[in-house]
């Protein structure tokens, strides 16, 4: 499978991310990063018509349920305590990536409905106890559905700017917040700046390769805090930095000339989008992560007129800084029938409790009454 044809094929979806770009997933490869070794052997499911690409799926056979964000280690817990292997599984999905997008390239639905069903096909002659389609795109659902697939919804948090009163500036956006919200974000600005901390935004080349360094130190010191390993390796980002520059934005945090912390943002200039990804400090300073994280990624994006922030998995302490609830949406196989069964009454169960969320999160919407900040079309519907 060349790149070119990927990518052209990616390029003609509804949500082609950047994640799923050739590149992109030949450097989690080649990097070290998702490898059978780490327990995702890659299972590339391609489909062709007269020698074209008309459909392709990026899926690994799983042995564990790290780096996903769709928690599925109850059901495997239940399959041990029943003497039943739960891993290897089928999983579709971006490594370490939670981000909502097209999952099944497809060139018309008929593709589409094809592999969803080889997927499956797959599975089943595989004797796998399960194939999963994580954040899937909304013109999804109809092909898993009618396969038999179950569906299961998740929350994230996402700011999208208004196309019929879009904010003119970062104070813009603070103007039509509830004034509670709006003060609480001045003072922790303010506390970032009163400890002598400025920031620099660094967009595709203009991240140099001293910038790179430290922010991968910045990245493996985020996760020693939490007594983890690094999922992506140095040569990963080395690969971004030499193969998809123009997708990354980078802020550091500099005091008295030196940098103290970094975040970075994934970006796609054709579809006004950002992600934010990573980050890390390499000393305390109270409300750094909220500044290098959510205010300077914002304010980027308001100024340069991008149309929607993506802040990553979970996390309602993002609304009171102008990200609002929007549904996600999984696809699930379960190939024992009883299993099958109970995990599609918990999935009802659990939908129900989504829908009582995402209401009450909205009861709390930090904009204002009537201002431009209710985010249109979004993925809550």
């Amino acid at each position: 499978m060349g790149r070119e044809e990927w990518n052209t094929l990616l390029a003609a979806q509804t949500s082609p991310l950047p994640f799923m770009k050739h590149e992109y997933l030949c450097a989690l490869y080649d990097s070290g990063s998702a490898t059978p070794e780490s327990g995702w052997a890659w299972c590339m499911a391609t489909l062709r018509r007269g020698g074209v690409l008309v459909g392709g799926v990026a899926t690994f056979l799983k042995g564990h349920s790290y780096g996903e964000y769709v928690f599925d280690w109850a059901w495997a817990d239940a399959y041990r305590r029943h003497g039943l292997p739960y891993y290897p599984k089928l999983l579709g999905a971006v490594p370490f990536t939670p981000v909502p997008g097209t999952r099944v390239l497809a060139a018309h639905p008929g593709v589409r409905e094809a592999l969803v069903k080889a997927l499956r096909n797959f599975a089943e002659r595989q004797r796998l106890s399960s194939a999963h389609l994580l954040f899937i795109e909304e013109d999804e659902r109809a092909a898993f559905e009618a396969d038999g697939w179950m569906l299961r919804e998740g929350v994230q948090f996402h700011w999208q700017n208004d196309p019929a009163q879009p904010c003119a500036d970062f104070a813009d956006l603070l103007a039509r917040l509830q004034r509670e919200k709006r003060k609480k974000i001045q003072q922790e600005r303010r506390r970032v700046t009163d400890a002598g901390v400025s920031f620099t935004a660094h967009v595709g080349r203009g991240i140099g390769a001293d910038e790179w360094d430290f922010f991968y130190r910045c990245y493996t010191l985020t996760y020693a805090a939490h007594h983890s390993t690094p999922y992506l390796t140095k040569d990963f980002f080395d690969q971004m930095a030499r193969q998809m520059p123009d997708h990354w934005l980078m802020f550091v945090g500099r005091r008295g000339g030196e940098p103290i912390a970094a975040s970075l943002v994934a970006i796609d200039a054709d579809q006004r989008v950002a992600w934010g990804r990573y980050w890390g400090s390499v000393e305390y300073v109270p409300c750094l992560h909220f500044e290098a994280c959510y205010y300077q990624p914002l304010a980027w994006c308001i100024e340069n007129g991008f149309e929607r922030f993506e802040g990553g998995a979970q996390g309602e302490h993002k609304m009171a800084r102008g990200l609002l609830p929007v549904r996600t949406t999984s696809a699930h196989w379960l190939r024992d029938p009883r299993f099958a069964s109970a995990v599609a009454d918990f999935l009802a169960q659990e939908g129900q409790g989504i829908q009582s969320y995402v209401d009450e999160l909205r009861e709390r919407n930090p904009f204002k009454e009537g201002s431009a900040g209710e985010p249109a079309g979004s993925r809550e519907d």
